[in-house]
């Protein structure tokens, strides 16, 4: 069967041809729109990110088998319309929990210490220490939402800061959570406790906007907040509240609200129909862009070579596998 593979940037046919293979493939630039679809309506398996495969877009292949998602969350996927006309789909679990989680701190660690601020001044030989004071992370109290492999690897280079850890879960793991000294409590309260919030869950409508304005509301005055989960865990407009009171003092953010619709022109074009409520996160997401006390990156926590080559890897077998008859890491 011939692999459809999408958003093909050059790093994703590198590691591609890394793994090895001779999967028949065909290499496609940019996100799968709706439009885009028709000129691929004969693909029997499509291998993609981040492009939002719903009904409109899947209904545009007619052969459709097998939907090998580069990636663990799969919530860009509609997977009720795939279960409805027999679509397998494939996902990547756990590849990337050392660099998500370092990415964590990345973030946390330049915002702490503004840092793009101090390089800029030197740059231009500036050594004044005005407006950079930092925070250390040594004594303060990390809320780590989602306890799966990544929010427990946070969890453990928090303890390597001398942090203290709390955490939350619906299915939390307390053999691993008592072994560690890290304490698990309800949201609501975790998020009075801490000095940092992390998010780690997955893209669900049970975890849509789970930081809203109540939620802020019962934070801290001054708590940072980083999300390298899913961009709508965060209600865009309420963030912008927190920030303007100085509730959350600073937000490090690897992942937007819809934030396909800030990519892609023809996607852009689409989101000009769309609710009032999307128009008003679209101009959210341009403010939290400009904010100076937001950081954010382009969805590029998972982004490692050694992460990228586990990605191609375990994707390619997912391929084969299922050309095998033998599929495997199956959602659907």
């Amino acid at each position: 069967m011939r692999v459809h593979i999408f958003e093909s940037e050059p790093w994703i046919k590198s590691a591609w041809q890394a793994t090895g293979t001779r999967l028949d493939s065909v290499w496609v630039e940019g996100l799968l729109t709706p439009t885009g679809a028709q000129a691929y309506e004969d693909a029997q398996i499509i291998c993609s990110d981040v492009s939002i495969l719903n009904g409109v877009v899947l209904g545009r292949f007619k052969q459709l088998k097998l939907i090998a998602a580069r990636s663990t969350g799969v919530d860009q996927v509609d997977l009720e319309y795939c279960r409805s006309r027999n679509i397998t789909v494939c996902n990547v679990p756990a590849y990337a929990q050392n660099a998500v989680a370092e990415h964590v701190f990345t973030l946390l660690l330049a915002m702490g210490r503004h840092v793009i601020e101090a390089a800029r001044r030197t740059r231009r030989l500036n050594f004044s220490w005005t407006g950079i004071q930092g925070f250390e992370l040594c004594g303060k109290t990390l809320a780590v939402i989602g306890t799966g492999a990544i929010g427990k690897r946070v969890a453990m280079i928090a303890k390597g800061f001398c942090m203290e850890v709390v955490a939350v879960d619906s299915y939390p793991d307390t053999k691993w959570a008592e072994s560690n000294k890290v304490r698990y409590l309800p949201l609501n309260e975790a998020l009075p406790r801490a000095d940092v919030v992390t998010l780690h869950v997955p893209g669900t409508p049970e975890t849509s906007h789970l930081l809203s304005k109540e939620s802020f509301l019962l934070m801290k005055d001054g708590v940072v907040v980083i999300n390298t989960a899913r961009g709508d865990t965060i209600d865009s407009r309420a963030l912008l509240e927190a920030l303007a009171s100085g509730k959350v003092a600073a937000a490090g953010l690897d992942v937007l609200s819809s934030e396909n619709n800030l990519i892609a022109e023809d996607v852009r074009l689409q989101a000009l129909g769309q609710s009032r409520d999307g128009l008003e996160t679209e101009l959210a997401n341009h403010l939290l862009l400009q904010h100076p006390r937001v950081m954010v990156t382009p969805h590029c926590a998972f982004f490692t070579r050694e992460a990228a080559s586990r990605l191609m890897e375990v994707t390619v077998g997912n391929i084969k596998a299922f050309i095998r008859g033998k599929p495997k890491n199956i959602i659907v």
